[in-house]
């Protein structure tokens, strides 16, 4: 089958790759209807994470079953699915407590790589959600992002308590940020503010739910929201980045007593121990548990209450995988979907 690997920094190939098959009694095998590219995926294209020789990319994907192991009771081939990046039983202790990114059984999908033909799937039952029926075609972009980016602001937002009579501060425009911008607004948050410096994101933040755009950054950014907020700061702000920067700007933005929600995949955060002390604010965060969150979003894009495929803003064969990449780095692209 064709897949994308990640051969050194910069270097995304299309490339022959061996066909999946069933290797655990609890596996399925699906053959991929669309993935994507995540901003996660350009932490090693850019050099900042490592890789140790060529790695199948992508962690990201909806498609139809083709095979299930001897062990899977729940899926049947000709399924259309949708999946979390990380696998889980959905069983297990941590599991039942909502948790399932950090299941005692977790493997990533993304050591997979699902930028490609064909998938391995490991714990099926406990990992994908089959549709009521086959989807459209033009449901498939919200579907696919479920399988992460929604998935990821939702659960952001939901960590962030977002809710009515909240306002909700997102720091990130990029996709997972806008799709907690919509997340926070689907809670029934009063007012929610954006910060991006990008016409097109804000635009797009708007149409999500944003009822106000902050440009500014770091410090001018915190003083921003308290101008807003008649100096308190959010009762709740989403980190969608994963940065220093971002993180303590989170923190900043926060009244006492309010509540972050991080998702940004942490690089090099250390958060000084005094104002961390001295903010008052609830931190929660991490690896989103999607899994969790599946059911009810897959109910809400079928019955077209909510279109978070709109992040997908450029669209590409998979063989022109190293187009999507590069267009996400130089920011020309939110995100990409691969057609497969």
């Amino acid at each position: 089958m064709r897949g994308a690997v990640l051969h050194a920094p910069g270097d995304i190939r299309v490339e022959q790759r061996p066909d999946p098959r069933i290797e655990r009694p609890t596996d399925a095998v699906i053959r991929l209807a669309a993935t994507c590219v995540c901003g996660s995926d350009l932490w090693p294209y850019r050099g900042i994470e490592a890789v140790d020789g060529p790695a199948p990319m992508g962690h990201e994907y909806v498609g139809v079953v083709e095979e299930v192991g001897s062990e899977v009771t729940t899926l049947r081939p000709g399924q259309f699915v949708v999946g979390s990046f990380f696998a889980s039983d959905n069983t297990c202790e941590i599991c039942r407590a909502g948790y399932q990114s950090r299941c005692v059984h977790a493997e990533p999908v993304g050591a997979i790589g699902t930028q490609a033909e064909y998938a391995r799937i490991p714990l099926a039952d406990g990992t994908l959600v089959a549709t009521p029926e086959s989807p459209s075609d033009d449901l498939v972009p919200s579907l696919l992002a479920a399988s992460d980016v929604l998935g990821t602001g939702w659960f952001a937002a939901v960590a962030a308590e977002a809710g009515p009579g909240r306002t909700v501060a997102v720091v990130g425009d990029g996709a997972v940020g806008l799709l907690g911008v919509l997340a926070a607004r689907q809670l029934g948050a009063e007012r929610v503010i954006a910060m991006s410096r990008h016409t097109p994101r804000q635009e797009l933040a708007r149409e999500f739910g944003a009822t106000d755009v902050v440009a500014e950054r770091g410090d001018d950014g915190v003083a921003a929201i308290k101008e807003l907020t008649d100096g308190l700061g959010a009762h709740s702000v989403i980190e969608a980045v994963g940065t220093q920067e971002s993180m303590l700007q989170a923190i900043r933005a926060t009244r006492p007593g309010g509540h972050v929600g991080y998702v940004g995949v942490s690089h090099d955060v250390a958060l000084p121990g005094d104002e961390l002390f001295f903010s008052g604010v609830h931190l929660h965060g991490g690896p989103a548990p999607v899994r969790r969150f599946l059911p009810e979003l897959i109910d809400l894009i079928v019955d077209r209450a909510i279109d978070p495929g709109r992040v997908f803003d450029l669209t590409l064969p998979l063989d022109r995988a190293a187009e999507g990449y590069q267009a996400m780095d130089e920011r020309r692209a939110i995100k990409t979907l691969l057609t497969v």
